[in-house]
């Protein structure tokens, strides 16, 4: 294995298998590099030396981090407050259980039913937990899948072309050709075609391929810089080369960011919800001690008795049988007070809420960052291929006019590689001038590049600029009067390229080369006419050029006052970030008049040395040039006015250079036209030697770091989190992992992005669309508050549930709920309204107000308050409709008698205990449905006499919390102005409920489970008479609640007005 730290890779020391002495590889000359690694390139090492420089490094292969066992992440999902009070709740029922059957309890099924419900809540959601665990480990196994397996070796003067890549050790000779992916990092000998160059978008964020050299450069150049360095897992696209091995392992670059990966892993934190969650525990922990603790100390009379003798408590009885009862009643309390269902309701909401993002693009990977994407306060933001399209486009034509002191200028519009994307503006569509048709000639000839269309897009082959320009040519058209039957074919995506190549024939290529920057091809024209087509560097190409070609194709001198006006227009565009492109032909072509290719011609040895190349392209006849750029796209401007109104801040963070990701971020709004922007556009180096790094980032507006490295990254994010920021990290790059396993919130590109960052991120874009992700910002949004509704619904019905048994026990009566019951209400009965509020309509100024801060209380003061009295009504109904059941033939003109129960007084029934003591106390029998109760024994009619009674109770409470959902529909509105049909769901799932409810009333076994019986139509009627006050109640509040904010806004904004 591969030994180090986590320093950037691109140095080594055979001396050591620390990185802590760093040879700067990059800095040293060619053969200062062999010799520290004591190798001859020609040679390679020897097999001795293989073995011992293997013992000293190990394999060239990324690290295996043992991840936690999977009973480490077992024991992990229980380390929740809400968890833990549920797993002691469920222990002590299945005790008491236990314990009633052993007595011959009669309810056995029932107790069981309990704790077997809570121990498999507890278990589903631990094998949920431990699944999400499991797949955090995977962007660590994707980063190895994209290094090479296989490397082309010299070693003991022979070479072997395939030899495993991990056996590879620093000092390996290694040759690359085209397609090669490279299998360490890598110093750059000797280059054997004229130029090398590798695609590290992945791994530095460049936009383009890179040219490579084997000179030197500075010792404290970026990861950019290193020209003469090849790094681990990137590509070779062009050119042919031997190269010596740097590093290997865990001390390359990609071992860096593996190692930076793992850290930033194991420092994952909590949602915002999940944290204000855990703090609720723990509240509740707090209150369920006082109430059980109050419970207790009430009824502590009833168990434990004592005589005062001299004024000293002697003679003390204890009744073990009532001391259970009342541990029953805690348990049952705490029962009460957990909301069960919350964790589930809160997964499906998550779940629908992907389900909606994964129509707008985004694919949410962890549930979590659903809801964390509403609060996000900054969104850092790569520039290619997110606020860009990735694809090069011309976005500029310059063509040579009448005279040669006049150029023509063409924009051209388009952002990606389809043919029919965007047009030319101003063009003389089918009445090309000559002056065009030779730069459209050259631009599809002088070309190696290909467009296809596959997936539903269209997608370049060879080099992106080349590719645009096979665009342009599509765009341009055809000149008057060709055949339009030979270019017909519906399946060929470049029809004009295809006329061009059929008209003029490629017969030899002068390769691309850094030191002429152009590229030349000689083409044979049906005629059997050779001519030389180039295109490169504009200022190189006039330096070159003797004459320019005028819109009628006349040839005239190229003076300076022609050559100052091309000049001048090259400046502009340069200076807008455009990558310009120059054209320029030769008919008069001297020893190549003849060339047909053939390898006996005399000029043929001319085109086997480079060096000859700049002789031939000369005397070239200038004809235009042509701007390109990797656009910004379409949609990127709205979205970030959209994040301006949001209260979001953009930050974008970019390994291009400065120049280019200015103007781009001027274009799409994250700087405006004419804004300074002097301290809000650094490069990742600048950024890192600041002083006060905070100080920088908390500027308003939009910030910009160019040549960023991963390292700078991750510091931006670290420090914005510190800072109380919630962060969205985008990135598609080997290099953006760490920062997006860091982040609040990581999210990949779909379509460009590489299987690592896919595999750190919390989100992927389908579209690679930075306008998709404030879109699911606003669904994050809508989502919280959505949850919010649901979470304050569920609290507010187990308060009422507390206060239910609270009473019971202050009161001394009968129990009126047992745990069963309170079960079935969490899980099933609250669940379906609960999970229809997750689809309440999102406010229409969503995306208009801040973000909350991640540390807003879900519940506040004002609203504790009105649930606490809404939970005191629920309280006061449920025991109150089983008071009545007892003590009152009727109730608001509803006969209650029908059933023929025995009524009895409210002191008999607080006081039941004491029944077997009262003298001629005698009950009738009652009927329930089919079902008659007799009772041999009076004092069982407080026992299980109280079926009716409880099924009362349990349905009052059922039809006010389905009500009680109505008013969780706006926290502050009104039913009158937000009406329950805004969101059908909610209906449907209110009629689901009391579906449930009717379904274990009328079902006998299900109603023997739950210890109720059916009910009479009078009996209903009590139930709503009792239930409906609950949506008054709190329309009451709401109207008090409305008054008083608009009233304390108008003082704030008087006194804001005064101040």
């Amino acid at each position: 294995m591969g030994k180090g730290g986590q320093d950037g890779g691109g140095g080594g020391s055979f001396k050591t298998c620390t990185r802590q002495v760093v040879f700067p590889a990059w800095a040293k000359d060619v053969e200062e590099c062999l010799k520290e690694f004591k190798v001859d390139k020609h040679q390679g090492l020897t097999t001795q030396e293989v073995e011992k420089r293997q013992q000293i490094y190990g394999l060239n292969e990324l690290e295996k981090h043992d991840g936690p066992s999977i009973w480490k992440l077992v024991l992990d999902q229980f380390n929740d407050t809400l968890v833990r009070i549920l797993l002691v709740a469920a222990v002590i029922s299945f005790v008491l259980a236990w314990y009633d059957g052993d007595e011959g309890g009669e309810m056995g099924i029932t107790a069981f039913v309990e704790p077997l419900v809570i121990f498999l809540i507890l278990i589903v959601n631990a094998i949920v937990g431990v699944w999400q665990e499991t797949n955090a480990e995977k962007a660590l196994e994707a980063l190895k899948e994209i290094q090479s397996e296989h490397a082309n070796v010299i070693r003991n003067g022979k070479r072997i072309p395939d030899l495993p890549a991990k056996e590879l050790v620093p000092g390996d000779i290694v040759e690359l050709r085209v397609g090669d992916k490279i299998p360490a990092d890598l110093r750059l000998l000797t280059l054997i075609t004229s130029t090398v160059r590798v695609e590290q978008s992945s791994l530095t964020g460049e936009s383009e391929a890179v040219n490579k050299t084997n000179k030197p450069v500075s010792v404290d150049t970026d990861i950019q810089g290193k020209r003469c360095m090849l790094f681990a897992g990137t590509t070779v696209v062009n050119g042919n080369c031997i190269c010596l091995v740097i590093q290997t392992g865990m001390n390359t670059e990609i071992g860096s960011l593996h190692s930076q990966i793992q850290e930033a892993s194991q420092s994952e934190e909590d949602t915002p919800l999940k944290k204000k969650l855990n703090e609720f525990g723990e509240m509740l922990t707090a209150i369920i001690g006082v109430i059980c603790a109050l419970v207790w100390l009430i009824n502590v009379k009833y168990f434990l008795t004592w005589e005062y003798v001299d004024g000293w408590p002697t003679n003390f009885h204890f009744s073990f049988e009532k001391c259970t009862y009342y541990f029953e009643i805690a348990v049952a309390l705490a029962v009460a007070a957990i909301p069960e269902g919350l964790p589930a309701v809160i997964t499906t909401c998550l779940a629908l809420g992907t389900r909606k993002m994964a129509q707008k693009n985004a694919l949410v990977r962890k549930l979590p960052s659903v809801e964390t994407l509403g609060c996000t306060t900054v969104i850092c933001s790569d520039k290619t291929g997110t606020l860009t399209t990735n694809q090069m486009a011309v976005s500029k034509l310059v063509a040579l006019g009448t005279r040669k002191d006049m150029i023509r200028t063409f924009r051209v519009d388009g952002t990606t590689y389809s043919p029919g994307d965007g047009k030319i503006h101003n063009w003389p569509a089918g009445r090309m001038d000559a002056n065009l048709q030779m730069m459209a000639k050259i631009a599809s000839l002088c070309n190696d590049a290909g467009i296809t269309y596959s997936g539903h897009q269209y997608v370049s082959n060879g080099m992106p600029t080349e590719a645009a320009l096979k665009v342009l040519v599509e765009k341009m058209g055809l000149p008057e009067g060709f055949d339009r039957s030979s270019t017909a074919s519906s399946d060929v995506v470049l029809r004009c390229c295809q006329y061009w190549s059929d008209i003029e024939h490629r017969i030899a290529t002068l390769e691309f080369d850094r030191d002429r920057k152009s590229m030349g091809v000689i083409v044979k024209s049906d005629s059997g006419r050779n001519s030389l087509l180039v295109k490169g560097a504009v200022e190189n190409l006039l330096e070159r050029s003797k004459y320019i070609q005028l819109l009628d194709g006349s040839v005239i001198s190229l003076d300076p006052n022609c050559r100052e006006l091309i000049l001048q227009a090259l400046h502009e565009m340069s200076s807008t970030a455009l990558r310009c492109l120059g054209f320029a032909y030769k008919d008069d072509l001297a020893e190549f008049a003849t060339y047909n290719g053939d390898e006996e011609h005399p000029a043929h040895d001319l085109l086997l040395k480079p060096s000859n190349y700049s002789s031939i392209e000369s005397d070239l006849i200038f004809v235009g040039f042509v701007g390109l750029r990797d656009p910004p796209r379409a949609e990127v401007y709205k979205a970030i006015e959209d994040c301006r109104a949001a209260g979001i801040r953009v930050m974008v963070i970019t390994g291009d250079n400065k120049n280019t990701a200015e103007a781009i971020c001027r274009e799409i709004g994250v700087f405006g036209p004419k804004e300074d922007i002097s301290t809000k556009s650094l490069t990742g180096k600048e950024f890192m030697e600041l002083h006060d790094q905070k100080i920088h980032l908390r500027q308003s507006g939009g910030l910009l770091f160019s040549r960023a490295e991963p390292r700078h990254k991750q510091e931006i994010v670290r420090l914005l989190k510190e800072d109380g920021e919630v962060v969205a990290m985008t990135g598609d790059g080997v290099n953006d992992a760490p920062a997006l396993k860091l982040a609040d919130i990581g999210i990949a590109m779909g379509i460009a992005g590489t299987e690592v960052a896919k595999e750190a991120s919390d989100m992927v874009l389908a579209d690679d669309n930075f306008s998709t992700i404030v879109a699911a910002v606003g669904e994050g949004r809508s989502i919280y508050n959505n949850m919010k509704a649901f979470i304050r619904y569920m609290i507010s019905s187990n308060i009422g549930e507390v206060a239910s048994i609270f009473l019971t026990a202050a009161l001394g009566i009968p129990e009126g709920l047992i745990p069963v019951q309170l079960l079935w209400v969490n899980l099933v009965t609250d669940g379906p309204p609960a999970t229809a509020l997750g689809f309440n309509p999102p406010d229409r100024d969503i995306m208009k107000k801040p973000p909350r801060r991640s540390d807003d209380s879900l519940i506040s003061p004002w609203i504790l308050f009105r649930y606490l009295v809404i939970g005191l009504y629920v309280g006061v109904a449920t025991v109150g409709v089983f008071i009545i059941w007892f003590t009152h033939a009727s109730f608001l003109g509803i006969d209650l008698s029908g059933d023929g129960h025995t009524l009895v007084t409210y002191s008999q029934l607080s006081n039941w205990g004491q029944c077997s003591s009262w003298e001629n106390f005698t009950v009738s029998p009652f009927t329930a449905g089919s079902q008659t109760f007799s009772f041999d024994n009076p004092c069982d009619y407080f026992q299980t006499g109280k079926v009716k009674a409880m099924t009362l109770s349990l349905s009052v409470l059922v039809a006010i919390e389905m009500f009680n959902s109505l008013n969780a529909l706006s926290e502050d509105g009104s039913l009158l102005v937000m009406p329950p049909w805004v969101n059908p769901w909610l209906l449907v799932a209110m009629s689901v409920s009391f579906g449930l409810h009717f379904l274990i009333l009328y079902v006998p076994f299900l109603a023997q489970v739950f210890g109720i019986v059916p009910l009479s139509l009078n009996e209903w009627l009590l139930v709503l008479a009792v239930a409906l006050p609950v949506i008054l109640i709190d329309e009451v509040l709401k109207f008090v609640g409305r008054c008083t904010s608009g009233a304390s806004s108008t003082r704030k904004s008087s006194k804001t007005k005064s101040e």
